[in-house]
C-alpha cells in the first residue's frame, strides 16, 4: 500500500506540468482567436500547413459519413444523365465550370477554389451524392439536400459521372437536350404559403407597373 502511495506521489508533478501545458495551449489559443490575426480574406490563401490540415479534414468527414450510401445501380441511365445535366448547368456551372467554359467572376473569388469537375473526382458516386447533399462549411459549397430530393441529387451525381468524358461540343448538346427538366422539378415545389409553383408557361406575372403588380 505504500508503495502504491510513493507511486502516485511519483507521478503528482508530471500530471501538474501536463495540465499546465494544456492551460498555456488553450491560453495561446484563446488569445489567437480573440486578437483576430489570422486573416480569414478569401484573397488570402492559408499557409500549407493550414491547407493540409483542413483538406485531411475535409476529406476523412467526407469519406466516414458516405460510407453506408448505397448509390442506384442506374446512374448511366440517359434520362439520368439529361435530368442532372439541366441542373447542373444551372445550378453548378458557375462555379464548377465545364468543358470549354471560360472561368466565371465567381469562381476567380472563390476561396477554397471550387474544383474543376470536367477534369475528374477523387470522389466516388457515394460521396459526390453526400457532398451535394449536406454541402461543405467554409466553403461556397451549398446542401442541396434542403431544396432537392435524393432523386434529383442523384441525377446530378450520374451526370458528374459522365461529366469528364464530354468534350465541349458534347457538354454543350447535354446542357441543351434537357431544357425545362430543372424548371419542371421548382414546379412541383411548395412556395412559403404552402401552394405549388406555377409551372413554367402557365400564368406570367403582371409587367412591371400593370395593375396587381407588387414589389
Amino acid at each position: 500500500m505504500a508503495e502504491t502511495t510513493a507511486n502516485r506521489r511519483r507521478h503528482l508533478p508530471s500530471m501538474a506540468f501536463v495540465v499546465a501545458i494544456l492551460v498555456v495551449i488553450a491560453g495561446v489559443a484563446g488569445a489567437f482567436i480573440y486578437t483576430g490575426v489570422y486573416n480569414i480574406a478569401a484573397d488570402a490563401p492559408h499557409s500549407k500547413l493550414v491547407t493540409v490540415a483542413l483538406d485531411q479534414l475535409r476529406e476523412r468527414a467526407i469519406v466516414r459519413r458516405a460510407r453506408d450510401v448505397v448509390a442506384p445501380a442506374d446512374l448511366a441511365s440517359a434520362k439520368r444523365i439529361a435530368r442532372g445535366a439541366a441542373m447542373y448547368g444551372e445550378m453548378c456551372s458557375g462555379c464548377h465550370l465545364g468543358p470549354g467554359v471560360a472561368r466565371s467572376e465567381i469562381s476567380e473569388g472563390l476561396y477554397p477554389p471550387a474544383p474543376e469537375l470536367a477534369r475528374g473526382s477523387a470522389h466516388d458516386a457515394a460521396e459526390q451524392y453526400w457532398i451535394i447533399k449536406h454541402g461543405i462549411k467554409l466553403s461556397a459549397m451549398p446542401a442541396w439536400g434542403r431544396t432537392h430530393d435524393d432523386q434529383l441529387i442523384w441525377d446530378m451525381v450520374a451526370f458528374l459521372r459522365a461529366l469528364p468524358k464530354l468534350s465541349p461540343e458534347q457538354y454543350q448538346a447535354a446542357l441543351a437536350s434537357a431544357p425545362g427538366a430543372h424548371d419542371e422539378m421548382m414546379a412541383q415545389m411548395p412556395d412559403a404559403a404552402g401552394n405549388a409553383t406555377p409551372k413554367p408557361g402557365g400564368a406570367k406575372a403582371p409587367p412591371h407597373g400593370a395593375p396587381g403588380h407588387r414589389h
